[in-house]
């Protein structure tokens, strides 16, 4: 019974040994499992630790230890953050770093970023200040840890190594390693632990299935963002659309404006040339009154009663048929030899629609066909504007050789239908005027005494080298709206004209720069054509170049060449509206104080762009672009502080009064109309420095989505009338 007893003994010994060794050498597959499980889920949440690590929002700096767990089971603690970590980088930036932004190894890390400079060290720029956080490795009560590649922390090695003097884990002499038996509390903690774990996968695919839900709502929304960003864009180009259609009808608003001021200042003239003409006829009435008393009394003496009554009878009739009409053209009374009475010598009478005022004669809209014949050498004006004239003989102007000015404007005239002598009698004829008929070459043999001559609206499509030769003294050459290019104007077209300083060439096709001009000119005129490029030696001879207007051509920042005129001392105003141009362009004349912008894309206005100019800009027209606060620095008008006097920026995307408005010293116009400014802060049109009043005259701040009643009364404070400053209407959002 005793060795049965022990026997038994033995086998369980052996029983137990063996299922040791099973347990210590490989674990069953429900540990397996579970090992597997808890992997998957520290590592799931060690990378979305690493995840809030390296996003670019905001990180709240950690007051006490926060643990995050890496994917081997490992705690991370984040300290505190410090400053001065080593090696301050030197700056070596010209411009100044924006607020907030912070200066890294010759980098700018913008607000919110986050970098690593060294392993196991995280940095993050806030409010322009370097904050670094260190990785605190914790402590390891294993014997044996390993530091695997790319990690900054130890971990447990699963190699356990043993001594020459340890006993054998697994040798069944060993009784000391054997594990006695499992009671039923610890079989049915086991249980209760793998029920755990798997309710702990449960919760694992759980979360799996709600992660891979939320990513599915996440694509949604994306899709619906994408969605609303296309629907976005749409809006914006339908902007675009009204807002060049509203330039499109601002223009049409302009020309009609202007052709109703000239029809005005027509019918003011005309009206006036009628006055005129009715107060000279008032006084050759009132002469010729004058001229038959004293005549009356000379007769008186000189002839007994009788004759003298028959010839003052005579004389009364003469002069009733003889009064001074506007279709008459008349000289003085001329005395005839033995006679004792003036003979009045009449010329033939003008056609109708003609008029004669003192030294001018007018046929305006009369029907005409041809020149009248007029023959009156006191004669210094002659106006044909508005008739059907299609050709100019060689005796046009014989009669009259002492004209100074004829306009022969919106005839039919064509350049074979003017005779090449037609003006050449005319030895004092100052201003020609040929717009609008159908010249397809500049009249030959004109007088070299022109001074102004105006060939716009014909059909003009060369400019030969001596077309305009002898003029040597035209101030004034007008040739808009013609076919010239520069492939059809000679360079030396110009060349005879020493004193040019006014040359209209808009509405043309010209892609470039006419070369050849005279260093004389002072205002150029090229808007309306296809201007693409302008090269530095556009400008090389044009010293005295005062007014460029280069509006509605093709002209982008990029194709203004650096040298182009920042060299010129006289010029003073550039009109560039109307172009390809992104932001204001660099290189401006230094002796600039006119810059006229309106109706690029500008987005932006570069820093020191108006630094070098002297005495200082002092308007500038920036209507009708892509301006939003971005673009606007406080360098942006450095140089122009205390020189400028008008700054239009409507109808652009400003959200607020740019920077810099209230350090403008000498501002007298601001325009900020028609944008998306919400607020107005109490210091951004008056400093809070300066006490002084303010210059500005006109504040316009209408058409935005300002809520008048939330104003600072302090906002205004500094400008002397409040009936300067323009807010309503506003636009309801």
């Amino acid at each position: 019974m005793r060795t049965c007893s022990l026997i038994c003994l033995f086998l369980l010994i052996f029983l137990y040994t063996g299922w040791a060794q099973d347990e210590n050498s490989s674990p069953p597959k429900s540990q397996r499992k579970r090992n597997q499980n808890r992997r998957r889920r520290v590592s799931s949440r060690s990378s979305a630790g690493r995840q809030q690590l390296t996003q670019p929002s905001p990180i709240p700096v950690p007051a006490a230890n926060v643990p995050f767990y890496n994917g081997d089971d490992t705690i991370v603690h984040i300290l505190q953050a410090v400053l001065g970590v080593s090696e301050q980088a030197p700056s070596y930036n010209i411009l100044p770093v924006k607020k907030g932004h912070c200066m890294v190894n010759g980098m700018v890390m913008y607000d919110k970023a986050v970098w690593s400079p060294k392993p196991c060290i995280t940095c993050m720029c806030t409010n322009g200040k370097e904050i670094c956080d260190e990785t605190i490795c914790p402590f390891l009560s294993c014997s044996t840890t390993v530091t695997q590649d790319g990690e900054c922390c130890p971990v447990c090695s699963d190699i356990v190594e043993f001594s020459g003097d340890s006993p054998e884990p697994n040798d069944p002499n060993d009784v000391v390693l054997m594990k006695l038996p499992r009671t039923q509390d610890e079989m049915n903690e086991i249980f209760r632990k793998e029920l755990e774990e798997n309710s702990e996968e449960e919760e694992w695919l759980k979360a799996e299935e709600r992660k891979r839900k939320k990513k599915k709502e996440q694509k949604r929304r994306q899709n619906k963002e994408n969605r609303k960003l296309e629907l976005e864009a749409k809006e914006e180009e339908r902007i675009q659309e009204e807002r060049r259609r509203a330039n499109e009808e601002e223009e049409l608003r302009i020309e009609e404006e202007h052709r109703k001021k000239e029809e005005e200042m027509k019918k003011k003239e005309e009206e006036r040339k009628k006055k005129e003409e009715e107060d000279r006829e008032e006084e050759v009435r009132r002469l010729v009154m004058e001229r038959k008393q004293k005549e009356r009394e000379k007769l008186d003496l000189e002839e007994d009663e009788d004759d003298g009554e028959n010839e003052d009878d005579e004389e009364d009739e003469d002069d009733e048929n003889n009064i001074l009409r506007g279709d008459v053209f008349r000289v003085p009374r001329r005395r005839i030899p033995g006679s004792r009475r003036p003979i009045d010598i009449h010329h033939p009478p003008l056609p109708p629609g003609c008029f004669i005022s003192e030294i001018t004669v007018s046929c305006s809209n009369a029907k005409l066909t041809g020149v009248p014949p007029i023959s009156d050498p006191d004669l210094k004006s002659l106006d044909l504007l508005g008739n059907f004239i299609t050709s100019i003989p060689k005796e046009a102007f014989n009669g009259m050789p002492n004209l100074e000015r004829i306009d022969i404007s919106k005839n039919k005239l064509m350049s074979t239908g003017i005779d090449p002598l037609a003006f050449k009698s005319l030895k004092n004829l100052k201003r020609l005027y040929l717009d609008g008929n159908i010249l397809d070459q500049i009249p030959s043999e004109l007088p070299s005494t022109l001074e102004e001559l105006k060939l716009n609206e014909n059909k003009l499509g060369s400019l030969k080298e001596d077309s305009l030769a002898d003029l040597k003294n035209l101030v004034t050459l007008e040739m808009e709206g013609n076919q010239l290019s520069e492939a059809n104007v000679s360079p030396m077209a110009f060349r005879a004209l020493p004193h040019l300083s006014y040359l209209r060439l808009g509405r043309n096709k010209f892609r470039t720069i006419p070369q050849g001009l005279p260093a004389s000119i002072e205002e150029l005129y090229l808007e309306n054509n296809e201007i693409e490029e302008i090269v530095e030696t556009s400008f090389n001879h044009t010293i005295n170049l005062n007014t460029i207007v280069l509006r509605h051509n093709k002209l982008e920042e990029t194709r203004i060449a650096p040298l182009t005129w920042i060299l010129h001392e006289n010029l003073e105003s550039i009109d560039l509206s109307y172009n390809k141009l992104y932001h204001v362009p660099s290189y401006l004349p230094k002796s600039l104080m006119h810059l006229v912008l309106v109706g690029n894309q500008i987005e932006r206005i570069p820093g020191y762009v108006f630094a070098h100019l002297n005495p200082g800009l002092e308007y500038l027209y920036l209507s009708f672009n892509n301006l939003c606060n971005d673009g606007i620095d406080p360098i942006s008008f450095h140089g122009a502080y205390h020189s400028l006097r008008e700054i239009f920026l409507d109808y652009n995307e400003l959200t607020s009064v740019p920077v810099g408005m209230e350090d403008m010293t000498d501002l007298h116009i601001l325009r900020l109309n028609n944008n998306k400014i919400k607020s107005v802060s109490p210091y951004c049109i008056c400093s809070a420095e300066d006490e002084g009043d303010s210059n500005i005259e006109y504040l316009h701040l209408e058409n935005n989505y300002i809520n008048t009643r939330e104003i600072s009364p302090y906002a205004f404070s500094c400008i002397r009338s409040y009936s300067s400053v323009i807010l309503k209407p506003q636009k309801v959002k």
